[in-house]
């Protein structure tokens, strides 16, 4: 867990995905990211439950939403993607890090964005990809 004087935020932490995981298991970087054709250099979560919805929610995969409780394990950074970038400051709570995050829990119930905000946000994002604006600095 991050050192008290460097925690940036105490949370509670979440991480949207597709993917099936149990109470205890890790989630580590390194793996494919959802979002683009190569292996992720970080673990990314947020502090907000609307950020995480739209991971679940856009994540790459016909597999059921899920939006899991996480604590991490080690040392984490504002999201450079999301923090003073599209938005300023930190609003959407957005993190990543090197090191695990522990799956605490799983939202049983959790209400999505409406397929009209979908659609406008998969619209976007084909926007920026087209406009070569979609850059993850990863």
């Amino acid at each position: 867990m991050n050192e008290k004087e460097d925690v940036l935020d105490n949370g509670p932490f979440f991480h949207g995905t597709k993917a099936e995981l149990k109470i205890g298991d890790l989630l580590e970087p390194q793996h494919l990211s959802n979002y683009q054709d190569k292996k992720s250099n970080y673990i990314y979560f947020t502090a907000t439950l609307d950020a995480a919805k739209w991971g679940a929610e856009l994540a790459k995969s016909k597999s059921k939403e899920r939006i899991y409780i996480v604590e991490p394990l080690g040392k984490f950074d504002n999201d450079p993607n999301l923090t003073n970038k599209r938005f300023s400051g930190n609003p959407t709570r957005s993190y990543r890090s090197k090191s695990p995050l522990k799956i605490i829990a799983e939202l049983g119930s959790w209400e999505r964005h409406s397929d009209e905000e979908i659609n406008h946000m998969l619209s976007s994002l084909k926007k920026l990809s087209e406009e070569g604006k979609n850059v993850i600095y990863d």
